[in-house]
């Protein structure tokens, strides 16, 4: 004997996913992204007209969030309802973005470079709220994988990608070098190199220029001798070999000891754009062949990364 469903309103589930929907919803910026996009989307004078930008962005934004590819993210609208919700697509529309629509407006914005406009723009936001003061700046680096494998059209590894040793393991792929403001842990600045550029040589071009007071691990020992450093004041990390070497029960090593301490206090901020990155939104490995493509995506997840940081503070602004 079949037994009878059950007449369920699934809409009132308050899922995770659905109020963090919700919630980015509210704290991203559309109308002021959308003005910057705006100028270099195609007007669609003949044959179809092409999708809204915000539902394009929003899609874009979704794809983001939860690590889809342009394959699996028009899959996603057809299955998921709440995808179709927030993109704006359960009113009356007749059809949904198949994967090269989705593919074309990633490709817009990377010509475009809007992927650093946007984090600009959402710096500018946050910084008139208060948000990020500049008085200071982490700056570290993140190693990202990029896939080893040759089964593709060009049987060869990506060409932009470089091998690099960290301790005993050998990496192979990127380096994403960030810029975090001191006080609030938000990401200004955004670099992406081969995995076998030093971090030093990034280092200079992650400062956005009001700083006075820059922090940085032992990776960055030098750093204050080279040409353009001495405008600002370097607290780079001793080395763990001469910290280890440090007598606690010698007066002056012990005041040197918690200097290392307050300075590391610091420096933690910047690992919090890293977890987001890798933990939050899931992004452990390259997805595109390319320095130039691959960068704009990692931007643009530091942007939405910053606005997830600061969403708090936003909401109940």
């Amino acid at each position: 004997m079949r037994q009878r469903g059950l007449d369920l309103d699934l809409s009132t589930k308050r899922t995770r996913k659905r109020e963090f929907l919700e919630e980015m919803r509210r704290v991203v910026p559309w109308s002021k992204l959308i003005a910057l996009i705006e100028p270099h989307y195609p007007k669609g004078k003949t044959g179809r007209p092409p999708f809204p930008i915000a539902t394009m962005l929003q899609i874009h934004f979704m794809q983001q969030w939860f690590g889809l590819s342009d394959p699996a993210m028009e899959e996603a609208l057809y299955d998921v309802p709440l995808y179709r919700d927030f993109a704006g697509l359960d009113g009356g529309m007749t059809r949904l973005p198949d994967e090269s629509t989705i593919l074309r407006f990633r490709h817009l914005l990377e010509a475009h470079g809007l992927a650093v406009q946007m984090l600009a723009l959402i710096n500018e936001i946050l910084s008139e709220k208060g948000l990020m003061l500049k008085a200071g700046s982490v700056v570290d680096a993140t190693l990202i994988s990029a896939p080893t494998s040759t089964k593709n059209a060009s049987g060869t590894r990506d060409p932009e990608m470089h091998q690099t040793k960290k301790g005993n393991q050998w990496y192979f792929g990127m380096k994403a070098h960030i810029g975090v403001d001191a006080e609030s842990g938000l990401v200004h600045t955004v670099i992406g190199t081969a995995a076998n550029v030093h971090d030093i040589s990034a280092a200079q071009a992650l400062l956005h220029g009001a700083e006075t007071n820059v922090y940085a691990d032992a990776g960055y020992q030098g750093m204050q001798k080279r040409c353009g450093a001495a405008s600002v004041h370097w607290h780079v990390a001793m080395k763990p070999g001469r910290r280890r070497q440090l007598d606690p029960g010698d007066q002056l090593d012990a005041i040197f000891d918690q200097i290392e301490r307050l300075k590391a206090g610091i420096r933690a901020r910047v690992e919090h754009p890293f977890r987001i990155l890798k933990q939050q939104f899931g992004y452990t490995k390259t997805r595109y062949r390319g320095l130039m493509k691959n960068t704009a995506q990692i931007t643009m997840l530091f942007a939405l990364g910053n606005l997830w940081m600061a969403r708090k503070a936003l909401l109940n602004a």
